[in-house]
């Protein structure tokens, strides 16, 4: 079987890996380096704890690879407990309440806390206005991009052939990728290509209801921290080795993959300062801000499986790809080597492709808790 990935993010470089681990005769081409995307900008928040049980497994499976690779090249996955947290007394702390519960139900590790018990955990946290917070030890941060390099290795080590610096066209019955003008005609396409996916696909008449949106994050000294998520303010935090990384910045409109701002605003830069100064004991001045691109779906559920007679797709991933990337990775190969669509809640063809819809922040707590 002779199969073409496109996207050499972390969810294209699992899918090649697991394909040439199987025996397939698989290309992956990258318009710029392995990792260099939307990968690469990611913030590598990794943890596990989901309140419906499709999730739960993809959670718990991601988590588990992520241990297995820590320690593969230059990739280390750092074990650090996540914490969120509302200052809401109402709403949010109501909504924390209830989903863990939900989580519990499906056997998450998640656990309410009181924030004096954060407090003394750690002490450069800010904890007196928080109403109601929870925890979870399943959970810890990596770079991004050193998750796809070291698993990109993997797959050259099992056979298959890495393209950088290749972009290339989709095109269908037969499937087949377009490189330089050229058809290279293949027995499937996977297309993992992050916010291009849609634009890829609308060029071979195959439409996904999948909109990009641009988020920031940044980076700035800091003191010790959990991974955090403040659900009532609206931004996030880990550990980096320079300190602290942070983001939120998400901006609800859809954004130009080809042409896109990719420094941080001024204006989030401040906001974000700003909670973070009001958070954390002993912040200091920020190193850097950047932006990257998220894709978002009508129901908040990533496409992934077949949409065409050998061409399959994941995408939509509501800035939660590289979280999910070993299962959804793996999901995506499976799905190729057995022409199906192997999780039906994300099947691709649930929709015609040309629904309307708004763009929702991807980190927030479900209706239904």
């Amino acid at each position: 079987m002779t199969v073409a990935v496109v996207g050499g993010g972390a969810v294209g470089t699992t899918a090649a890996r697991d394909l040439a681990r199987a025996g397939v005769d698989v290309t992956l081409y990258e318009a710029d380096s392995i990792g260099g995307g939307s990968t690469g900008r990611a913030a590598g928040v990794l943890y596990g704890v989901h309140a419906d049980p499709v999730n739960a497994a993809i959670g718990r499976e991601s988590l588990a690879a992520f241990r297995s690779l820590s320690g593969t090249g230059a990739f280390t996955f750092v074990e650090t407990p996540y914490v969120w947290f509302a200052t809401d007394p109402a709403r949010d702390a109501t909504a924390i309440r209830r989903h863990v519960d939900a989580m519990t139900r499906v056997g998450a590790d998640a656990t309410l806390i009181d924030p004096t018990d954060l407090r003394r955990r750690w002490p450069a946290l800010t904890t007196d206005d928080i109403a109601v917070a929870a925890i979870t030890d399943a959970a810890g941060w990596a770079d991004p991009a050193a998750y796809a390099t070291a698993v990109a290795d993997q797959a050259r080590a099992a056979g298959a052939t890495i393209a950088e610096d290749t972009p290339v066209g989709v095109a269908t019955d037969p499937p087949r990728v377009l490189v330089d003008g050229t058809a290279r005609e293949v027995e499937a396409v996977a297309v993992a290509a992050g916010a291009h996916t849609p634009g890829l696909l609308a060029a071979a008449d195959i439409h996904l209801p999948v909109k990009p949106y641009r988020v920031q994050a940044l980076t700035a000294a800091g003191p010790s921290t959990p991974m955090f998520w403040d659900v009532t303010a609206g931004y996030y935090a880990r550990p980096h080795p320079t300190g602290v990384l942070a983001g939120d910045g998400t901006q609800p409109v859809e954004a130009d993959p080809e042409v896109w701002d990719r420094d941080g605003d001024a204006d989030f830069v401040a906001a974000v300062t700003a909670r973070l100064e009001h958070r954390l004991d002993g912040v200091g001045g920020v190193d850097r801000a950047w932006a990257g691109l998220c894709t978002a779906t009508p129901d908040g559920d990533p496409l992934l499986g077949r949409v065409a007679p050998g061409v399959f797709v994941a995408t939509g991933w509501q800035g939660h790809g590289v979280m999910r990337a070993p299962a959804t990775g793996a999901r995506l190969a499976t799905a190729v080597e057995s022409d199906t669509t192997p999780e039906p809640r994300f099947d691709p063809r649930r929709f015609s492709g040309d629904e309307d819809f708004e763009i929702e922040e991807g980190m927030r707590l479900p209706d239904d808790g």
